[in-house]
């Protein structure tokens, strides 16, 4: 279990998720029910605190999250500007 501090930046992921979840109208629910036809579990709450900073992510999250958006793991980093084209 990943251990989070307080007041602490948990993620860096967060922000770009949130934005591409929005950009393309789908709801934390909506992300989570897609997330848990792929085998992973993340309740809508979750998603509310990663996307907040406040919890951590794992790498698999991270991965079907991308190619749920269809963006790549470069852009949910931050190192990319263009977001197209997940493989």
């Amino acid at each position: 279990m990943a251990r989070i501090i307080d007041g602490a930046k948990n993620n860096i992921v967060g922000k770009y998720i949130r934005e591409e979840r929005k950009k393309q109208k789908i709801s934390q629910k909506g992300l989570s029910v897609k997330l848990e036809l792929m085998g992973i579990y993340v309740c809508p709450w979750s998603f509310s605190r990663l996307e907040n900073n406040e919890r951590t992510v794992t790498d698999i999250e991270i991965d079907a999250i991308s190619k749920i958006l269809n963006v790549s793991l470069e852009y949910l980093f931050g190192r990319e500007d263009e977001n197209r084209g997940a493989k």
